[in-house]
């Protein structure tokens, strides 16, 4: 018989971080996520969408052993041409009756709250980080990027699940070629006297914030279900990134002194993070800043790519990422980066990754189930 925990005590909240970790031991992969990070997603102090949103977490036992666990949650902010719950933080022993109960338990949990579909896996948040299921490239995860068994992909086709979108992760050695279309654009933009590239630098952090978002707002908030930045959310968000900002690897465009693009990367945290065990307290911390100082760390992320209407299409994106990496293969040791992933919706995008000649190293998909099983599925809309 199956029994069901809601996650309220210190126990419990051990058991679910626990359960993960004991059930891929034997799998070289996989890098435990920061507790803390976890921790801050379940906080009504500290994640927003508890002011309009609800979510619950679950333990499922059978035999008092752990064989599941999963959140189930809903926020007024995730906008579906229906109305649509979210499942994350889904794991399972292989077995499909195990995973059916659970998803049973979802599905009932969002149709008491009015909900008509669930997806998942995705996050009680932002987009990213802990969203989707990694379906191909079985290879260790970025920071903040689930990691699953291929048989998950089974566990929720099975039940049910449809591919809502895919999420495309492409990597490039930083050594390798530029396209020849990205090195005319950095010779053309360059003669132009009112074009100008610069890295983004700690001490600046105000006036790097601001631009950042006038060009994301510029860019990328008109589009789907984008909403627009505040800049006083995002130079929160870069002061709390300061302590791993690397000064030579994200770039901002202007035009005299009106930012027009931007290529925001970091360093792969995981690279350090997988020797912490999940724990952060002060050993952990200056375990971490050792880390930091003498590990070289050969991987970084592209977190953000945005270039403003009026300069789309005119070359400026060649000529941002051929000045950032002549820049950054003179000071520092990456040897690979990766592009965080995009959306198969957003083929602009994928445009520019293919044309950085990338490589599709993993796929994650975003799942929906529609309750209505009648109900013709949809995929999301291409931007």
């Amino acid at each position: 018989m199956m029994i069901v925990e809601e996650v309220k005590n210190k126990d419990q909240i051990r058991e679910f971080l626990e359960f993960p970790a004991q059930l891929y031991q034997h799998d070289k992969n996989y890098i435990r996520p920061l507790n803390k990070d976890i921790e801050e997603i379940f906080d009504p102090n500290k994640n927003k969408f508890f002011k309009e949103g609800e979510c619950k977490r679950f333990l499922f036992k059978k035999d008092k052993k752990t064989v599941g666990k999963v959140a189930v949650f809903i926020h007024n902010h995730y906008e579906q041409k229906q109305p649509t719950g979210g499942i994350g933080f889904f794991d399972c022993i292989q077995d499909q009756q195990t995973a059916n109960f659970i998803f049973d338990h979802c599905k009932k949990w969002l149709l008491e709250r009015g909900m008509e579909a669930m997806d998942g896996p995705i996050n009680f948040g932002e987009r990213d980080k802990f969203w989707g299921l990694l379906t191909e490239g079985f290879i260790e995860p970025l920071f903040g990027m689930n990691y699953n068994f291929p048989y998950y992909k089974d566990l929720f086709e099975n039940y049910g699940f449809q591919t809502y979108f895919e999420q495309l992760c492409f990597t490039r050695p930083i050594f390798a070629e530029v396209s020849r279309v990205f090195t005319i654009a950095y010779e053309r933009n360059k003669r132009n006297p009112a074009i100008s590239a610069q890295p983004m630098k700690k001490n600046k952090l105000e006036k790097f914030a601001k631009d950042f978002t006038e060009i994301y707002n510029k860019a990328w908030a008109c589009h789907g279900e984008g909403k627009q930045l505040e800049e006083v959310k995002v130079l929160k968000m870069f002061n709390m990134m300061k302590p791993i900002i690397n000064e030579h690897i994200s770039w901002f465009v202007y035009e005299n002194e009106k930012p027009i693009a931007m290529w925001i990367n970091i360093p792969d945290l995981n690279q350090w993070f997988k020797y912490l065990d999940g724990k952060f307290g002060i050993f952990e911390k200056l375990r971490f800043l050792w880390l930091k100082q003498f590990k070289k760390n050969e991987k970084m992320v592209g977190l953000v790519f945005g270039v403003v209407p009026e300069w789309q299409r005119k070359g400026i994106d060649g000529y941002m990422i051929w000045e950032g990496t002549q820049h950054l293969r003179k000071h520092t040791d990456f040897k690979v980066t990766e592009l965080q992933w995009i959306g198969d919706f957003n083929p602009k995008m994928i445009k520019i990754a293919e044309t950085l000649d990338t490589t599709v190293t993993r796929k994650l998909a975003t799942y929906r189930y529609l309750f209505d099983r009648n109900k013709e599925f949809e995929r999301h809309p291409f931007l």
